[in-house]
């Protein structure tokens, strides 16, 4: 899955991640690439085709499906990270319609386009995944039901020669992590390695250095080792 003539749909595309992937894309020689935004976007490149999407809007989803005509890779960016100590219910009703069902509904709606390429789908997550924050336990809890929903679809689709592939983001220097003290990875650098995973086809991308430490670990687990493992069944 090289990215050189591919067409590839990004949401949350109009700063932090988002935008790095879109940089990174056109560098990579990409054909176009749908820039999916809550707000009016602009680029000077001319392979980027804007369009307004929120991914919770049924009604927007609908209408990028109309206006993208073929597909190669869907990456799904957008999200949202409420700080919060899990004492109000709408922190993680809001966190999982975003970062959950946001994300199932677009897999969805562009699903039959991706099956057509025998195209990837990749989901931006967080290694809070693997392990919450307990300042944004919302947040952890959406990226966790993510994670699973990727894992399950990877084995699902893995018959119409859909890849699925996992991204789990440590801390990048955005706007979502503008209040942490901590090291961070560059917006780009966290991008190349994104694409960098995609096109080595690895199932989970670790694309910073901090979650790069962990990466071996985790696909030596019991859990990686029992995911395999269920999705025999699929197969079988």
């Amino acid at each position: 899955m090289k990215i050189e003539n591919k067409t590839i749909l990004i949401t949350g595309a109009n700063r932090g991640i988002g935008l790095a992937l879109v940089e990174e894309a056109l560098n990579r020689g990409a054909k176009r690439v749908y820039a999916g935004t809550r707000v009016p976007f602009t680029h000077p490149d001319e392979r980027v085709v804007p369009l307004i999407l929120d991914i919770t809007d049924a009604a927007q989803v609908q209408k990028a499906v109309e206006e993208v005509q073929s597909l190669d890779i869907l990456i799904n960016n957008a999200g949202i990270a409420p700080y919060d100590d899990l004492s109000d219910q709408s922190a993680i009703d809001n966190s999982l319609a975003v970062n959950f069902f946001g994300t199932y509904r677009m897999i969805n709606a562009f699903l039959p386009s991706l099956t057509l390429s025998k195209g990837a789908i990749v989901n931006n997550l967080s290694i809070v995944a693997l392990a919450p924050l307990p300042f944004i336990p919302a947040y952890s809890i959406s990226k966790a039901a993510a994670f699973s929903l990727t894992q399950s679809l990877r084995a699902l689709l893995a018959g119409k020669g859909v890849s699925v592939h996992a991204v789990l983001i440590g801390p990048t220097d955005t706007d979502m992590n503008r209040g942490l003290d901590i090291p961070k990875a560059p917006a780009a650098s966290t991008a190349q390695g994104i694409f960098d995973g995609v096109e080595n086809q690895e199932e989970d991308i670790f694309p910073d250095p901090m979650s790069a430490s962990i990466a071996e670990g985790w696909r030596n687990s019991a859990s990686k080792a029992l995911e395999q493992q269920n999705a025999t069944y699929v197969a079988a």
